[in-house]
């Protein structure tokens, strides 16, 4: 039998980049699907847990994707829902790439040594990525700053992180120069998660910083993130920090979500969202 793979999207065109990392994972035929909500999903679930012999189960997979993290959630929680033992089959989250993105990074932060008791800071880190990091980050023992050019957001985005993963974060303001070199007062860690072509970060604010020793930016379109850090950067040294671009560390993403649709495969029962992404992502970093 061939390995099948169900792409759902809540998008109302599939993404195709997810289909060629699908292929790339192992899968012999990915299937993709627009506009697939929770309200119309139980179908397509039934159409995967009832068709094959329990022995076989593992060779049928959701992957579950669309450019909204929030829409992704939910529609994962109803494809869970839908199923029930042993009548299940392996589903993975990563909507807009949030979940192998965020684990990368924090999985290449991590790989310089222990952030245990000390500061991270996510500028522009109410998307999914900037939540989903700062969550892995604080789970490793890390106090995890989340910065918005407004408060209300950032308090928002650490109140649905401690509601969704039961996590403490801290909300800060950060909308010019002064306010973002105020929240990087002892900072160990910055992660740059805003909208491509926005400078949250210039030079001269971290060159010198005292603490700041890892710089982390997901924008690869100029201006980028932070100013001072190509893209391309692999943990490169400049002015005694390490630092990572969004192609740099990008190379990683792309190889985690690899292996993690190639481990949708081994079972029938298995469940990828952020934490279980992320522990995949260590052992490849």
């Amino acid at each position: 039998m061939k390995k099948l793979l169900f792409m759902l999207d809540t998008d109302p065109v599939a993404n195709t980049f997810d289909v060629v990392v699908g292929y790339d994972g192992g899968a012999d035929v990915v299937t993709p699907y627009g506009g697939i909500t929770p309200q119309n999903v139980e179908k397509m679930v039934a159409g995967t847990i009832f068709t094959r012999p329990p022995k076989k189960k593992h060779l049928t997979a959701i992957f579950v994707t669309g450019s909204n993290m929030t829409e992704g959630e939910e529609l994962y929680k109803a494809v869970r829902k839908h199923m029930f033992k042993p009548f299940t089959v392996s589903v993975m989250l990563d909507s807009n790439g949030s979940n192998t993105t965020a684990a990368a990074a924090a999985a290449l932060m991590v790989k310089h040594g222990s952030v245990a008791g000390q500061r991270a800071v996510i500028l522009a880190g109410t998307g999914p990525v900037g939540q989903r990091a700062g969550v892995m980050l604080a789970r490793e023992g890390a106090e995890v700053i989340i910065t918005s050019r407004k408060l209300d957001r950032a308090e928002a985005a650490c109140a649905a992180t401690k509601q969704s993963f039961g996590v403490d974060l801290k909300a800060m303001e950060a909308s010019d120069e002064a306010s973002t070199t105020k929240a990087l007062e002892g900072a160990h860690i910055c992660f740059a998660t805003g909208a491509a072509g926005i400078q949250l970060l210039s030079q001269k604010q971290w060159a010198d910083h005292p603490t700041l020793r890892i710089l982390t930016d997901a924008n690869a379109t100029p201006p980028l993130g932070i100013e001072g850090v190509d893209m391309m950067d692999k943990g490169e040294r400049r002015n005694g920090k390490i630092c990572y671009g969004a192609i740099g560390f990008g190379g990683l993403k792309i190889e985690l979500q690899r292996q993690c649709v190639e481990k949708l495969f081994e079972t029938n029962t298995l469940t990828l969202d952020a934490e279980e992404i992320y522990a995949i992502a260590k052992k490849l970093a």
